[in-house]
């Protein structure tokens, strides 16, 4: 019989809201099928994490003038957090499992230790032996590193108050648990608590916290999504393992821009850094293939150039097969479905796959033009002009959408050398100073395709 003081609720792992009863339906935030049960006791703070509050001030006497960010001098790492990590700021980082994190995170360790700033890297997932195999591998540990492998919260808060590092970095936060609360590991009262504990930590005593996050199968962050809501910055690092390129993108930085992206190469000996990941994307490209195209794509600030392969076939089943990968699903049967009906392509008897080369994941709309383009490419099976870039969001209508940043898109395939633009009519107007690049400006999804392919018959 459990003892009196625990009491049974039933938790929402969208949210974090709880019930005494189970419901179907998060009463917090609509989720169905979300309630897992939860044995609870009441929690009690640890001594060692109370701090007197301190008064109230006039917010101009604030003084910042104190605040630089720790930089690991790594360019696609800082640029990602904004021009590095803030003090006192804790930091999410999410990712499939064996993408890479624990490496990403011991370089970055590894280069703060070096400048002389003190580490303490936290590990509830492996051996002191299992992390210093690895870490054999990007070479000689600096002395500033030090390694707790530790799963109790409250282990974990006393050693970084009396070590008093500049960064913690936990590795992961479903490892942690509170001895005060009897669910496990990993579950939803305890992923809340200790994360709520280690920003106390942070803003209370100073240090940056980096938190290591599980992705579920869906591809976001386990746990309740109040962790998102309370870390100041959230990064993913994202790849395909069957390629070695990593890219590391920011989906929420209370310090700097969002959705900035950072591109790295995974090596026998850790990760390098990509400073121009549009040519290396774009070297081995097959000119002279009939479905292929190439995009300007923008990510936070930085233009990509980005090849995008279609294959369109005929089908020998009942119903025609869609395979997409790197583009959103969505909206890539939204493109084909305006290029049968605004194109007169008849692609509802034919099986499509679209593919982004070289394993990146992109979804932003303006590279709309760019699949749709492709697509008509293999199934007239001619080959598109390899000096053409293009961009542009289709609507339902077949007409072309304007997109942001349009001149900076231009500029990096000029500097690629590509000669000629096929662009929103609307941004070409706004870019008619630009002299070195052929700017075909177009209104509908027909008028493209027309420049294409000559003997294509125009529509709309």
């Amino acid at each position: 019989m459990k003892p009196s003081r625990e009491k049974i609720v039933y938790v929402c792992q969208e949210c974090g809201a709880d019930s005494p009863k189970w419901a179907g339906q998060c009463p917090g935030c609509g989720v169905w099928n979300r309630m897992v049960e939860e044995t609870r006791r009441p929690a009690t703070v640890a001594k060692s994490f109370q701090t007197p509050a301190a008064p109230p001030v006039r917010l101009r006497d604030v003084d910042i003038s104190a605040v630089s960010r720790l930089q690991a001098d790594w360019s696609e790492w800082d640029t990602v957090l904004g021009g590095g990590i803030v003090p006192g700021s804790l930091i999410l980082v999410g990712g499939d499992p064996g993408i890479g994190k624990s490496t990403l995170l011991m370089q970055v360790a590894f280069r703060l230790a070096a400048q002389g700033r003190k580490i303490l890297y936290v590990s509830g997932e492996e051996s002191g032996a299992q992390i210093k195999l690895r870490a054999n591998r990007l070479g000689q540990p600096p002395e500033q590193l030090y390694l707790f492998c530790e799963t109790d919260i409250e282990a974990v808060l006393d050693a970084a108050r009396n070590l008093n590092p500049d960064l913690v970095i936990v590795d992961s936060i479903q490892t942690l648990s509170r001895a005060e609360l009897s669910s496990v590991p990993g579950s939803v009262g305890q992923v809340r608590e200790c994360g709520a504990a280690l920003m106390g930590l942070a803003k209370n005593h100073g240090p940056a916290v980096v938190l290591v996050g599980h992705v579920t199968k869906e591809g976001v962050l386990a746990g309740p999504r109040i962790l998102e809501h309370m870390v100041d910055t959230v990064v993913y690092f994202e790849g395909d393992r069957q390629f070695g390129y990593r890219m590391l993108r920011s989906v929420k930085n209370r310090f700097g821009a969002t959705h900035e992206v950072g591109f790295f190469d995974m090596r026998s000996d850790g990760l390098t850094q990509i400073g121009d990941p549009s040519r290396l994307f774009l070297q081995d490209r097959h000119i002279g293939s009939s479905g292929t195209a190439i995009g300007v794509s923008l990510e936070g600030t930085r233009p990509l150039l980005i090849e995008i392969q279609a294959l369109v076939a005929q089908t020998h089943f009942g119903l025609p097969q869609r395979r997409i990968s790197g583009l959103d699903y969505n909206r890539s049967i939204l493109i084909m479905a305006v290029l049968e009906r605004r194109a007169g392509l008849p692609l509802g008897t034919q099986d499509a796959f679209v593919s982004v080369v070289g394993g990146m994941s992109v979804t932003e709309p303006a590279l709309d033009l760019t699949v749709a383009v492709a697509m008509a490419s293999s199934f007239r099976d001619i080959p598109l002009d390899s000096e053409t870039v293009f961009f542009g969001e289709i609507g339902l209508g077949g007409e072309i959408r304007g997109v942001s940043q349009p001149e900076r898109r231009v500029q990096e395939a000029r500097q690629l050398g590509f000669k000629r633009c096929l662009l929103p009519a609307h941004n070409a107007k706004v870019l008619a100073h630009i002299q070195d690049v052929d700017l075909v400006g177009v209104d509908t999804l027909g008028q493209a395709l027309a420049l294409c392919f000559p003997e294509f018959k125009k529509r709309n």
